[in-house]
């Protein structure tokens, strides 16, 4: 997976959370994953489509999405496990946003699909053209994993290299 792609998406989350939480934050664990990839939270997933096509599932372990949700409502305890969700899928949704607005400015061109909460216990495998590199963020309130699984669509690689040509 190239970095132009994953770049924005570690800048966004980085940005997003350091803003929402209030605090710094520090980016740790990169590492690229074959095997399928395994929640360890209240997860929100996000499918890309367009040149730029895969997903990313935006994870958030159980004590730190309590403590986010808390934060982010006011409240000294959040209200219900919905509450939960809808502040990751929220926080996801910024994260996604930034990172699109930034790859469109690069002239990509895709679909951004809303999140849906990511229930499985374990997620797609990696194949051979989808490579998935997992982070971990470090933020005042707990930890935060982003599993980014991309590739460029062939087709409309294609299209662009021949519209590019003339």
């Amino acid at each position: 997976m190239r970095m132009e792609l994953i770049q924005p998406f570690i800048n966004a989350a980085d940005a997003v959370l350091a803003d929402s939480l209030q605090c710094s934050t520090s980016i740790g664990n990169l590492s690229m994953e074959e095997e399928a990839y395994r929640r360890h939270g209240v997860a929100a997933l996000i499918a890309l489509s367009g040149d730029i096509e895969g997903r990313i599932v935006f994870d958030v372990d159980p004590q730190t999405a309590m403590r986010v949700a808390s934060r982010m409502a006011g409240e000294e305890l959040p209200s219900s496990e919905q509450l939960m969700r809808e502040t990751v899928c929220e926080l996801a949704n910024q994260v996604i946003g930034n990172a699109v607005t930034s790859l469109n400015d690069q002239g990509f061109h895709f679909r951004v699909h809303p999140p849906e909460v990511h229930t499985s216990e374990q997620g797609d495998k990696s194949s051979e053209d989808t490579e998935a590199l997992v982070m971990c963020i470090e933020t005042c309130s707990g930890k935060v994993f982003m599993n980014v699984a991309l590739r460029y669509n062939r087709r409309r690689m294609q299209e662009r290299a021949a519209v590019a040509g003339e």
